[in-house]
């Protein structure tokens, strides 16, 4: 199963895949990274694909992402990249989202490489593309060739990008605000995701960049009441796989001025994200697979903890999944 066709796809009637939502500005909230599934045999698992992303479309959350961090899209080849896209657009849409934004991650260590992805992923159904800097000879790329790279890719892009900023899988390399700033006066440019969590460098982007329809967003749920208290439009955030409903909550606690109990609940989300970050999109998975019943293993090398090494992550996320458990949103 590697086509539209095969899989049921509707297409957009002109190369035979989903059409992507038209709209180029990103709504404030919450954005989900998915994480990738696989069959037994170690094929995309299509029907968690569909699956997950229905679940997730149902929970009133701004938009979804493949191929971010929580994706797994170094472990996936090319076709399988486009599969997982249109399955999730598919999904989207079979769920009455048809306006909801579907992100792609899109990096490559080549500006070819990433031209390509951002391509791939407008004919799979992406409306955005959610861009790393290349940093595997990050020693020999001065602040300018990383702009440059930028500047090409969104000149050459079907769709928006975002600027991805998460130095931990880039050795290190850490985007200044001023030339995320200089980014975003590129016209094709449309975001940035800070994983960095450098709040100081969140409040400085957003305050030179009022007025605009460039969007910032935290890149974890451990930090979305700092991110929204300096005028932020969102989080996307992977801990929103395992409990989408409570990282919601304190965005629209938030939104509607209920501060305390916003500041409440992010201390929950908090201390649930700290077991997501310490393990990585794999406690991502075993915590679906332990409360809502899917998940998997993860592609070699990575796998999940065992034993009382699994019963110790697990217990890390129990306070949060019984804050999602009373909003309705855990099923196994």
């Amino acid at each position: 199963m590697t086509s539209a066709t095969s899989t049921g796809l509707q297409s957009n009637g002109s190369n035979g895949v989903p059409a992507a939502p038209s709209q180029r500005t990103l709504s404030a909230g919450l954005y989900v990274p998915t994480v990738a599934f696989f069959t037994p045999e170690d094929t995309i698992d299509v029907e968690t694909t569909t699956s997950h992303a229905k679940r997730l479309a149902g929970t009133d959350v701004a938009g979804l992402v493949t191929h971010g961090s929580n994706g797994e899209a170094v472990h996936l080849d090319r076709a399988e990249r486009q599969l997982v896209t249109r399955l999730t657009r598919a999904a989207l849409d079979a769920a009455g989202k048809t306006d909801l934004p579907l992100i792609v991650g899109c990096g490559g260590q080549s500006t070819r490489e990433t031209i390509q992805l951002c391509r791939d992923a407008a004919e799979s159904g992406g409306s955005h593309a959610l861009v790393l800097p290349p940093s595997y000879y990050g020693g020999l790329l001065t602040t300018d060739l990383i702009l440059e790279h930028f500047r090409a890719v969104a000149d050459a892009s079907p769709i928006p990008l975002l600027i991805y900023n998460f130095p931990a899988p880039c050795g290190g390399l850490d985007l200044s605000s001023d030339s995320i700033l200089t980014l975003a006066e590129h016209p094709n440019i449309v975001g940035v995701k800070l994983t960095c969590g450098n709040t100081g460098k969140l409040a400085r982007i957003v305050a030179s960049t009022q007025g605009t329809s460039f969007r910032t967003f935290g890149g974890s749920a451990d930090f979305t009441v700092q991110t929204l208290s300096v005028g932020g439009h969102g989080v996307i955030a992977g801990l929103a796989n395992v409990a989408p409903r409570a990282c919601n909550e304190v965005l629209q606690l938030w939104r509607t001025g209920k501060t305390d109990e916003a500041v409440r609940l992010q201390g929950i989300v908090a201390r649930g994200d700290w077991a997501a970050i310490k393990g990585g999109f794999v406690s991502i998975k075993a915590a679906l697979q332990r409360y809502h019943g899917y998940g998997g293993q993860p592609r070699k090398p990575c796998t999940l903890l065992e034993g009382k090494a699994l019963e110790a992550q697990m217990g890390e996320f129990a306070e949060l999944v019984e804050l999602e458990g009373k909003m309705g949103g855990v099923a196994a």
